[in-house]
């Protein structure tokens, strides 16, 4: 199978410049999009939904230290051992984030979200919007060490 390439459509503007867990509540970041591919009306509509879906990369994870098998979550040996697929850590085989995050406002080239767990100069490769039609079905269920896990990732900088 022949590689596919995919090139990123803009980048992270935020604050946040480390990769760090547990700070994202009210960070607000712009996506710039590349204008040399791009116009403004690759974004128009945008504006009517109140939540969009940010892929990115993970590209200050250097490629060897994926992890392809299992591993405790943060490194905290009273978490079970779990596949890098049962998780949502940033080391992964692709290196590939997802994050669904307000969208506060669409201007040219730009939109400016909330609760984009990405770092200055991240590469987007993709900005969708967010259709309720696609939340779960029904109820979700997750193990105990991922709520305790994401017990303060969305608590505001300090």
């Amino acid at each position: 199978m022949s590689p596919i390439e995919v090139m990123p459509i803009g980048l992270v503007r935020s604050a946040i410049l480390e990769a760090v867990d547990d700070v994202w509540g009210g960070i607000t970041s712009r996506i710039e999009l590349d204008a040399s591919r791009f116009t403004p009306d690759c974004l128009k509509g945008l504006d009517d939904f109140s939540h969009v879906e940010i892929v990115f990369v993970f590209d200050r994870v250097p490629e060897g230290q994926a992890h392809l098998g299992a591993r405790h979550p943060r490194g905290r040996a009273d978490w079970p051992l779990t596949g890098i697929f049962a998780q949502r850590a940033k080391n992964r085989p692709n290196r590939l984030g997802v994050t669904v995050c307000r969208l506060i406002s669409v201007e040219g080239l730009s939109i400016q979200v909330e609760g984009l767990d990405a770092i200055e100069g991240t590469p987007v490769l993709d900005i969708k919007p967010y259709l309720k039609e696609f939340a779960p079905k029904g109820p979700v269920d997750q193990p105990a060490w991922a709520t305790e896990l994401m017990s303060g990732y969305w608590n505001a900088l300090s």
